[in-house]
């Protein structure tokens, strides 16, 4: 951070003062607001926020400026902020107390995720806002530790109506992504030279002169006040009109400065710089280590080099670095051993580890070992972004062998948790194969399966689940536990390549899998046994294997739920136990909610986004991608590339549309979003009487089964089969969902069989099959399946000349077809009704169609009975933000209680 004044008016830059006044004052009217100053050192975004923040009454300024010392230290720059907010720790939920007592070393518990001490930042914040406006200034971003970054850009995020203003400066974007920002340029000519006049003795710069200045700085400002005496002197009038190296030039003009200050000055200017944070009293010890007197600095500060006062601050970056960088190599490495040593005499640990790095030449395992703890302690504050550069920066200096791959190995692990991909995937490929054990082999090869499944690397998502079984081998007989996680994440990474996945036969997946079973008891054992069941063995045999794998996620605490994967899906729907699946998943969500593990919660949205189309409830669906899409913007993700295809198909956008999308996928390798895609299309087909389409898309799909993913397809294929002509095909497959029904028993599956069973009946033999299907689809919670159920039999009846027992079940088919938002089958069931002389025309929901995804997010929950505050924890808002939204939903919809918005809502 550079030394800032506001004495005189900053010149050439109004347009950028009023874009931070605007921010500040939006604050001060309850609308939060976030601008990131970015530009090249000597810009002047120091004092520019120096200038926007001077004097502000009635408003309570936070800083949390960046040091490059603290680089690596976990939540360094979140625990600054917790410390000036710590009178309004009570207003927060335990959890995320506990979350930001980890994070910032006050308490010991389990690491928690960077999201959760985001959303505890976010809720101080707000308690604070409720009692003065504040303006929090970040100067300096770029030199935040990771997490520190991540949390701010998270709040920045989810901040709207808490009167926060978040100021930050950084060079460059500093890793932080979709926040609001403002480019500082050079001044313009007449600025440039106003400044250029300013800066010389006298005050007056000949016109020609002031405009060459200009031109040679850039309109940099720094080096406008600090060169311009230099070049007036020297003239520059007919020299190159291009800017020169800036950094280079100030540098040269700084340490020219520096060598003409005493001898002792310099030694402890050298000793200032190499001690980033600025803490005088390091600084101090570490002189008096060097024998470098006390007072030493004082000329330094006469010169306006520095300021010495709570810290030490060099008048820019620019002379610390002209003072660092001059620094011979030994000398440089002296003076960080004394920081070292006056580091650890005040308890410092993390600073004292990163002087000691820097006094290395070449390698010492006592530091890399050092620096490896220190990794630990990251880690265990939940700071997996600085425990990867620390292991890093601890390979580096470890003696080449078996304990430098492995430093290498856990640092690429730690960055593939907080997705750092290539990061993960440069320090794999560092790795000497030959120091590694075989855990260690299996460890890097599942490391980088999982990331190419993360980066959507199309080979390595086909080839995802015969990489894993490679790591699983590696684990075999050495690492039970590991193994059998890998196994499951193998049948898990199948999924998404189905048909395209490569390396490996299902057959040879199962078979592995049930051998996984084997090496040790437990619930792993029994879900690879329920797994390998499903893709080995005729159902009716693999129906208990399944429900006992099912069984075992009810029995896993909520605090190990996370580290389980989602087979259970697979189980559920292939047992066509939708209850179970919906429960596991919202389970899922909850458990991820509470622990701030937005990556996780992420995951469980968008398998109930899936899953709810498997059983029929689109508007439901919808709802999840939403949600999906909101939490994709908390965490810096384009929202936009959310997108369920097979959702697209039931809400009715163009076709060419979804299978434009749907051929995309294949070269990609995503077999699986395909398959979901097509069969979206084939339902659409359906509802719209394309039968014969239905069917040419349906039977290629049938042909080459996929394990419960077929299963799901069998019904629409019978109604497609029976309606064009295709009766023997649809024979076969209904017997066969009748031998699915016998065997698990479920009131979906009961149902749907009778429902296909109906389509081929006699009409003696139709009816009680379709009476049958729907009292059995009434008991499951399958809304599209039990609607199809009315309509097929409606349209059976009025073809049987019963038109008044016809529009009875056509009646409840159009409205359960409208509150799910399934427009074609809506369609189909209202031409239907009026072709016994009933019409219904499509209704609307009314009551929702002017919110947006937010509010009517907030508006169920709200009816639901939940508090702001539970409604904010679980959508990672602030109360503030809830209450926001809460009164404009009222207004929209003419309410003022929740109970009256619990009547006006739709029913889910």
């Amino acid at each position: 951070m550079a030394i800032t004044t506001v004495a005189a008016p900053l010149l050439g830059r109004a347009d950028e003062l009023r874009r931070l006044g605007a921010t500040i004052t939006a604050a001060r009217n309850g609308t939060s607001g976030t601008l990131l100053v970015r530009g090249d050192p000597g810009m002047g975004k120091s004092a520019l926020l120096a200038a926007a923040t001077h004097d502000l009454p009635d408003v309570r300024i936070l800083r949390s400026d960046g040091y490059e010392a603290e680089s690596t230290m976990a939540f360094a720059g979140v625990h600054r902020l917790v410390l000036q907010l710590a009178d309004e720790q009570a207003a927060l939920p335990d959890r995320q107390r506990a979350a930001l007592a980890v994070a910032t070393g006050t308490s010991d518990g389990d690491p928690p995720d960077r999201f959760l001490v985001g959303l505890g930042l976010l809720g101080l914040l707000a308690a604070a806002a409720r009692r003065q406006t504040l303006v929090c200034v970040v100067d300096d971003a770029h030199w935040l530790d990771l997490e520190s970054r991540e949390v701010l850009a998270f709040v920045a995020r989810r901040l709207q109506a808490e009167r926060v203003a978040l100021l930050l400066a950084a060079r460059g974007a500093a890793d932080l992504p979709g926040l609001p920002d403002l480019e500082l340029a050079g001044l313009d000519a007449v600025a440039a030279a106003a400044l250029a006049d300013r800066s010389v003795e006298g005050g007056v710069v000949d016109p020609r002169v002031a405009s060459s200045i200009a031109a040679a700085t850039g309109g940099n400002p720094l080096a406008l006040i600090d060169l311009s005496p230099e070049l007036a002197a020297g003239g520059v009038v007919g020299a190159e009109p291009y800017p020169v190296p800036i950094g280079s030039r100030l540098e040269a003009h700084y340490l020219a400065q520096v060598r003409g200050l005493p001898g002792p000055t310099r030694a402890w200017l050298a000793v200032a710089a190499a001690e980033s944070s600025g803490e005088p009293s390091l600084v101090a010890q570490a002189c008096a280590a060097l024998d470098i007197a006390a007072h030493a600095g004082e000329p330094a500060e006469t010169a306006g080099l520095v300021v010495a006062g709570r810290t030490i601050e060099f008048r820019h970056p620019l002379v610390r670095a002209a003072v660092y960088g001059a620094l011979p190599g030994p000398r440089r490495r002296e003076i960080h051993a004394a920081l070292a040593g006056a580091s650890a005499a005040e308890g410092a640990h993390e600073l004292e580890v990163w002087h000691a790095a820097a006094a290395v030449v070449g390698t010492d395992e006592a530091v890399a070992a050092r620096l490896g703890a220190a990794a630990d302690r990251a880690g265990m504050r939940g700071g997996l972004a600085s425990r990867a550069r620390l292991l890093e920066r601890a390979a580096e200096l470890s003696p080449p062998g078996p304990g430098r791959d492995a430093r290498l190995l856990d640092a690429a692990e730690a960055a593939a948790a907080v997705g750092a991909a290539h990061h993960s995937i440069a320090l794999l490929d560092r790795l000497d194969p030959d120091q590694l054990d075989r855990v260690g082999r299996g460890r890097a090869i599942a490391t980088r399966a999982l990331l190419a499944t993360f980066m959507a690397d199309p080979a390595g998502i086909v080839a995802g689940t015969a990489n894993l079984l490679r790591a699983a081998g590696a684990f075999h007989g050495v690492d039970p536990a590991r193994e059998q996680r890998t196994l499951i994440r193998a049948f898990e990474v199948a999924l998404p390549a189905e048909w395209l996945m490569q390396g490996v036969t299902l057959d040879e997946l199962g078979h592995r899998l049930a051998a996984g079973a084997d090496v040790a008891p437990g619930p792993r054992a029994s879900a690879l046994r329920g797994l390998s069941a499903h893709i080995l063995l005729p159902y009716e045999q693999a129906v208990p294997a399944m429900r006992a794998a099912l069984a075992t996620i009810a029995e896993i605490p909520d605090a190990e739920l996370l580290d389980v994967g989602y087979f259970g899906i697979a189980l559920s729907m292939a047992l066509w136990d939708e209850r179970s699946c919906i429960d596991d998943l919202e389970r899922a969500a909850r458990v991820a909610r509470e622990a701030g593990s937005l990556q996780m919660l992420d995951a469980s949205l968008w398998l109930l986004s899936l899953v709810e189309l498997v059983r029929g409830d689109p508007a439901a669906a919808g709802r999840y991608v939403e949600q999906v899409r909101e939490l994709r913007r908390a965490m810096g993700y384009p929202a936009e590339q959310v997108v369920n295809v097979a959702y697209l198909a039931w809400a009715g956008a163009p076709r060419e549309q979804i299978q434009a999308i749907a051929d995309a996928l294949v070269p990609m390798g995503f077999g699986g979003a395909w398959t979901v895609a097509m069969t979206g299309l084939s339902v659409r087909d359906i509802a719209e009487g394309h039968y014969r389409d239905a069917y040419e898309r349906l039977r290629p799909m049938i042909e080459r089964p996929f394990l419960q993913v077929t299963y799901g397809q069998l019904p629409d294929y019978v109604e497609a089969a029976v309606r064009s002509g295709h009766v023997a095909a649809a024979r076969e497959t209904a017997d066969q969902l009748d031998a699915f029904a016998r065997a698990s028993g479920t009131p979906w599956i009961r149902g749907l069989a009778a429902r296909s069973a109906a389509l081929l009946a006699p009409p003696d033999e139709a009816e009680a099959l379709y009476l049958a299907a729907i009292g059995w689809l009434g008991r499951s919670a399958t809304p599209a399946d039990l609607a199809r159920a009315h309509l097929v039999y409606g349209e059976w009846l009025r073809r049987e000349k019963r038109r008044v027992d016809a529009r009875e079940h056509l009646r409840v088919a159009v409205a359960a077809f409208e509150r799910i938002e399934a427009p074609a089958f809506a369609r189909r069931a209202a031409t239907e009704l009026a072709a016994t002389g009933e019409h219904v025309p499509p209704r609307g929901d009314g009551a929702s169609v002017d919110l947006t995804p937010r509010e009517a997010t907030i508006a169920r929950r709200a009816a639901a009975g939940e508090t702001n505050a539970e409604i904010g924890a679980a959508l990672f808002i602030s109360a503030n933000t809830v209450d926001y939204h809460l009164r404009k939903v009222f207004r929209k919809l003419g309410v003022t209680s929740r109970r009256q918005l619990a009547q006006v809502l739709p029913r889910p």
